[in-house]
């Protein structure tokens, strides 16, 4: 990269590191490694928003994230995590009408007993 490149690049750094040419050239590669390394790992941050925002819908409905995935398969749905998660979001019942879908196609999706809280009472 010429000296013009670098230093449109390095506009708004701090320091030396945007008017000196041999600093801002690392400052620059390295901004450049840190982009490229970032932009495959927001795909995966976004992959768990996703499946985050998928399981607190199911478990609204009595079902947890991985069965009721299994039953969409067992079921032939093939919407992606980005669509469900857009879904469950805004568009509560057909998210419910999904969730009721699989859970008639796998057998382990039945609803989810929560556990029962006991007081100190029982313990003593």
């Amino acid at each position: 990269m010429n000296k013009k490149e670098v230093f449109k690049l390095a506009k708004g750094f701090r320091g030396r590191a945007k008017n000196c040419i041999r600093i801002a050239r690392e400052r620059v590669e390295k901004a450049l490694q840190y982009s490229y390394r970032d932009r495959r790992n927001k795909k995966r941050d976004m992959r768990g928003l996703w499946i985050q925002r998928i399981n607190a819908g199911t478990r609204q409905h009595g079902v947890n994230y991985g069965n009721f995935m299994h039953g969409l398969v067992k079921e032939n749905i093939q919407l992606n995590r980005k669509v469900l998660s857009e879904i469950s979001m805004h568009e509560p019942y057909s998210f419910k009408a999904l969730v009721d879908i699989s859970r008639n196609a796998f057998p382990g999706n039945k609803a989810i007993a929560p556990p029962k809280k006991e007081g100190l009472a029982i313990l003593i």
